[in-house]
């Protein structure tokens, strides 16, 4: 359904330290620099047939997180959502709601985290086992 997902920053070098960091716990590798024709930076992390960008924002104005917006990365493990967390948090990213663990609920079992990125956009990390 999804080809890509991007995302406002205020500072493209802060975005990169950070989620190099944090998207590397997934397997991403370095992202792809991009310059738009209006001069905007960007930057491009393809891992598995996805991508998820990160952009200065082309109409100038600041970037802000989404209210009620959540982008969610898939894990392999409870221990890379852990992972994921504490990296995110050691680079400049703030941990929100519940502390890494498990959640039990109607929709079944899920292992989830939450942290806002230095811009203050809403990530999970989330591992769902199998029943």
């Amino acid at each position: 359904m999804f080809n890509h997902i991007m995302l406002g920053t205020n500072d493209i070098e802060r975005s990169k330290r950070f989620y190099d960091a944090v998207l590397g716990v997934l397997g991403a590798g370095e992202p792809i620099r991009n310059q738009a024709a209006s001069g905007h930076n960007r930057l491009f992390y393809r891992h598995e047939g996805n991508t998820f960008c990160v952009s200065e924002p082309i109409n100038n104005e600041p970037a802000t997180g989404a209210n009620g917006g959540t982008i969610g990365f898939k894990c392999g493990s409870p221990e890379q959502v852990k992972q994921f967390h504490d990296v995110a948090v050691a680079h400049g990213g703030t941990s929100i709601e519940e502390p890494p663990g498990l959640r039990t609920g109607k929709a079944g079992s899920l292992y989830l985290s939450y942290v806002r990125d230095p811009d203050g956009n809403k990530l999970c990390a989330l591992f769902r086992p199998k029943a």
